[in-house]
């Protein structure tokens, strides 16, 4: 399998230099250049495999220049030993008659970031030992919140790599900021920075893309790569819990063979729902892809219009890792619903960052409405819905992926189609415990009280245990104190690297 950057400067790139890389140099993100495809047989035959071994086959088809004992051992590495609470590591719990939640944040840092994070520092680390990389990797980040810890977490102490994250200084919780500050590791940094996430992507961008900087990194053995899911070694394992998600419906007779399903997928940086396009693509039997956005609504908008406008007021919500007006992403879908055209995909990019925004042709919007439904939720509807989920269900749900079952219920109502459909669920509600307790417990019970004195409020009234990784947060030692400005990150990495 080759890949080729979406703005068409480079092509024929294998996977292992696609991983290195992390962006191409034109400013493009990579993608394959043809597409997998599983016949109905391959897809049951997922069903009888626990995880590990559905990633290892998923993995293979598009990572072929890796051995096959080379992903069992990148799989088993990132996913046994306890690493996920869970042993089924994305388990899909039932709701309803026709409604199911996958759960991807059993991992260590409790958010679904963890299902690609734990696996992507040993695709890295076999990428540069393929190609016969020298420079030590330095693995740069943006993160809304969950991508930075989880990032972090993954590369802590990774042999030849070296890792720094920025986050904007108010734009993550209490929790999330607390767990990338106390990040131990004789290899990373964490830095806030003094803006909103777009602010923190846009500056990490730039960064990649200064030739200058890049020259000097290699006059010091250094290399940038991505962590972000820019980097496909990022994007292709979240491809791996669609399948198994179907599998697992099939293995427990929920569903028939080849009997289609929906996802409701919370979205913000549009990663985690494209990856549930690829698995469309290869033929894993999904009807509808329902994108739930937040109030900072840019994507659902843009599939009901076909118009991607960024110029808008940003919004701080209490789904924070969603409060995201540019989604790197959709420039992969772009690329691949305009069958690849290279110098369409960079026009509209430009467009984007000369003008805040881009309209796509008629062609490449009727492909996004017949494959994508989108909706928006607002904060009080947020709330709403995590009391109303635990009322009707006894099941505690986490702001993000309270919209996303406000926005698959809109769906439903609009459209009247009652397919069997999985929300995906993508952190902890411990991680948000401050708007969970709110919802559930009503305003008093949050009164006065801390994030972390809420994970035992929380813990102790839905009857649920605080993850190990929780506990105990507020008295670890806060290891990095750096704050800068946006225009200042690209002189922090110099200082942080010392070059």
């Amino acid at each position: 399998m080759l890949y080729e950057s979406t703005r068409g400067g480079l092509k024929n790139i294998m996977s292992a230099e696609a991983i290195k890389r992390g962006l191409a140099d034109d400013g493009g993100l990579f993608v394959p250049q043809s597409v997998v495809k599983l016949t109905l047989d391959e897809i049951s035959s997922l069903a009888s495999m626990n995880y590990n071994e559905r990633a290892v086959y998923i993995l293979g088809r598009f990572l072929d220049d890796y051995t096959h004992e080379e992903l069992i051992e990148c799989v088993r590495g990132a996913y046994s030993g306890g690493k996920f609470e869970d042993n089924h590591v994305a388990p899909v719990r039932k709701l309803n008659g026709s409604t199911y939640i996958m759960e991807l944040w059993h991992g260590p840092t409790y958010a679904f970031k963890d299902v690609a994070l734990q696996i992507l520092p040993r695709l890295l680390v076999k990428a540069n030992l393929k190609t016969k990389e020298s420079a030590q990797t330095v693995i740069l980040v943006a993160t809304s919140g969950d991508t930075g810890k989880a990032a972090l977490e993954g590369f802590k102490d990774v042999e030849g790599t070296r890792i720094i994250v920025f986050f904007p200084e108010n734009g993550v919780s209490q929790v999330q900021k607390m767990q990338m500050v106390t990040q131990v590791g004789g290899n990373v940094s964490s830095v806030a920075v003094r803006g909103n996430f777009d602010d923190t992507q846009s500056g990490v961008k730039a960064i990649f893309s200064d030739r200058e900087m890049r020259e000097k990194m290699l006059d010091n053995g250094l290399k940038f790569s991505s962590a972000n899911s820019i980097n496909w070694g990022r994007l292709v394992p979240q491809i791996v819990y669609y399948f198994s998600a179907y599998a697992d419906l099939l293995a427990s007779g929920e569903i028939t063979m080849g009997e289609k399903i929906n996802f409701a997928v919370p979205t913000g940086n549009f990663g985690n729902i494209l990856a549930g396009w690829y698995a469309r693509q290869m033929g894993l039997p999904i009807g509808r892809l329902i994108c739930a956005s937040n109030d900072n609504n840019v994507l659902s908008e843009f599939i009901n219009s076909g118009t991607y406008d960024c110029e808008r007021e940003f919004r701080r919500t209490i789904s924070p890792s969603m409060d995201i007006l540019i989604s790197s992403n959709l420039e992969r879908l772009l690329y691949e619903l305009s069958e690849h055209d290279g110098r369409k995909v960079a026009d509209w990019m430009s467009m984007l960052k000369e003008e805040g925004r881009y309209t796509v042709d008629s062609q490449v919007m009727q492909r996004v409405s017949e494959l994508f439904w989108g909706s928006y939720t607002t904060e009080d509807k947020t709330i709403e819905t995590i009391r109303e989920v635990f009322d009707n269900y006894g099941y505690v749900v986490d702001p993000h992926t309270a919209v996303g079952v406000d926005v698959y219920d809109k769906y439903v109502i609009s459209t009247a189609d009652m397919t069997k459909t999985v929300i995906v669920s993508t952190a902890s509600p411990f991680k948000f415990n401050e708007s969970v307790a709110r919802a559930i417990l009503g305003e008093e019970a949050v009164a006065g009280k801390s994030e972390y004195e809420l994970l035992g409020i929380l813990a102790e009234e839905c009857a649920l245990e605080i993850p190990v990784g929780l506990a105990g947060l507020e008295n670890k030692e806060i290891l990095h104190k750096g704050v800068c400005g946006k225009d200042e990150m690209k002189e922090t990495v110099r200082q942080i690297l010392q070059i």
